[in-house]
């Protein structure tokens, strides 16, 4: 690539024309891009031997019956083509035995990538790729078979790790520092496009730290290395030949390659295929809270200088955050020394943690920061993070809905008539919203009748007076918004409300 020199000579020239009334300026120094390697043919002879094909078959039985096929056309009672579709269409569903013959069974495959990490037989792939699966083979460089074992499979993580048995030794590829690649930077990726075997495909890192909706811990490495169907599982090589990432995914509207795929960075990946091959299943580290995000009105309210961190909702009876006194209202900054910028960065990091590691947990409460320590628990399985109901509640000292001033809604307190009402639970402790106004802070917020204000401000409140309190209490202060913990059918969750000075 050729410099542009004439563009840095033009900025130097200004900077002279300019000397005799201003301070002269700094020359921008040219920045020049590695050249692209001669060829890769040396790094993909030693790094393909490593890398596997991943096929796996399970018996699926044809159904047999209404949704197996074509339906069969109406005629009147007694035509005689109603035999006559009923045995074509017969004929042509799975079991081509009639209605009476038994489902047939077939066998579908699915086919891989993956990559050996040990020599004693080891092959990581992605789980996707042999979920469900009844038989599992792997086929060498050689096209050599081995039958393969599932060691263990981590499905939130999209990562499986296979056994096969050997008596040869087998070449073996190893994980490198994820971390360390830049955007820009060279990539290979290695796997099994559309079953036509070992296939190299080069590209650089086009992005890191990418979210794709795919699971809490998402985090991908994306490239435009080509990656198509068959690729999941294979490795994605940096230009020292380590495994820097797992090719899982890709962005395509046709199903092909259109230069966005996304790979498991191997720093994640690692840990997991240890705790794989000593577990049999993941360990991931578990805090036991509800997080929300921190936007700019809840961050005000609370008097954060900056809508960073995850806000804890909710805390999960006798987990590690309920023992470290870790409560709803606090916003998590710091895990363990790691910065929360954002809300989904805190479930990576308490997963990466170790299981029943210290860590303090540096926490904004009451307008300060605070650490506590916890010790991290083994996340358990499919577990839903809720909130806890703490203390308890005060006399009510109105009956009738009020009127907040100048948040557009009403309140009043739990009644038997109002859980009737709006089906809430028996021991629902709170405020509820009986009418909200429209174009109101209420309503733009999405609050609806039904809803259960929990606390103002972080202080429970469990009469309409109460909430009054300390709305006037954040208009005293100047404060722009109001905070509210709000529990409806679908959970907990904190919402800020505009405060005015108009009655809504």
């Amino acid at each position: 690539m050729r410099p542009f020199r004439s563009s840095v000579a033009r900025v130097a020239l200004l900077g002279a024309s300019f000397a005799l009334v201003m301070p002269a300026l700094p020359l921008v120094q040219p920045v020049y891009a590695r050249s692209a390697p001669d060829s890769f043919a040396d790094l993909a002879v030693k790094l393909l031997p490593a890398v596997v094909n991943v096929s796996s078959t399970q018996v699926v039985t044809a159904k047999n019956g209404p949704g197996a096929g074509p339906e069969m056309p109406i005629f009147p009672p007694g035509s005689p083509f109603e035999q006559f579709f009923k045995d074509f269409l017969n004929r042509n569903r799975p079991g081509q035995g009639g209605g009476d013959s038994p489902p047939a069974a077939r066998r579908a495959q699915s086919l891989g990538s993956g990559f050996i990490v040990d020599p004693a037989g080891y092959v990581v792939t992605n789980n996707h790729v042999i979920e469900g699966a009844d038989e599992v083979s792997v086929t060498l460089q050689d096209n050599t078979i081995l039958k393969a074992t599932i060691v263990g499979r981590d499905e939130s993580g999209d990562i499986a790790l296979l056994k096969v048995k050997t008596d040869k030794q087998l070449p073996t590829v190893e994980f490198g520092d994820s971390s360390a690649s830049r955007v820009g930077d060279w990539v290979l990726a290695i796997g099994n496009p559309f079953g036509l075997g070992g296939t190299v495909t080069a590209g650089i890192v086009s992005a890191r730290g990418r979210d794709i909706h795919q699971g809490q811990y998402d985090d991908f490495i994306q490239t435009d290395a080509a990656i198509n169907r068959g690729n999941s599982g294979g490795p994605l090589f940096n230009m020292d030949g380590q495994v820097v990432g797992i090719n899982t995914a890709i962005f395509s509207p046709s199903g092909g390659s259109i230069g966005i795929g996304f790979s498991i960075p191997s720093n994640m990946a690692k840990n997991i295929v240890a705790q794989l091959k000593q577990f049999g299943h993941p360990r991931r580290g578990w805090l036991g809270v509800k997080i929300q995000q921190v936007t700019p009105e809840i961050a005000e309210s609370l008097g954060l200088k900056d809508a960073s961190g995850a806000m804890v909702a909710g805390v999960t009876d006798g987990g590690p955050a309920e023992k470290a006194k870790i409560h709803g209202g606090d916003v998590i900054l710091k895990f363990d020394g790691h910065d929360v910028k954002e809300m989904h960065n805190l479930p990576r990091i308490v997963a990466d943690s170790e299981v029943g590691k210290e860590v303090p947990v540096l926490l904004w409460r009451d307008g300060k920061e605070v650490t506590v320590q916890t010790v991290l628990a083994e996340r358990p399985v499919d577990t839903e993070l809720a909130a806890t109901d703490n203390g308890a509640a005060k006399p009510a000292d109105l009956t009738k809905p009020t009127d907040i001033t100048g948040l557009g809604m009403k309140v009043a307190p739990v009644s038997q008539d109002l859980k009737d009402k709006f089906q809430l639970g028996a021991d629902q402790k709170g405020v509820v919203i009986t009418d909200v106004a429209p174009n109101t802070p209420a309503s733009d917020r999405g609050l609806k009748p039904g809803d259960v204000i929990v606390e103002v401000q972080q202080t429970e409140v469990t009469a309409p007076s109460d909430i009054q309190k300390q709305v006037d209490a954040a208009r005293k202060a100047d404060r722009k918004n109001v905070l509210m913990l709000i529990q409806r059918e679908g959970g907990v969750q904190y919402v800020p409300l505009a405060v005015t000075k108009d009655k809504g």
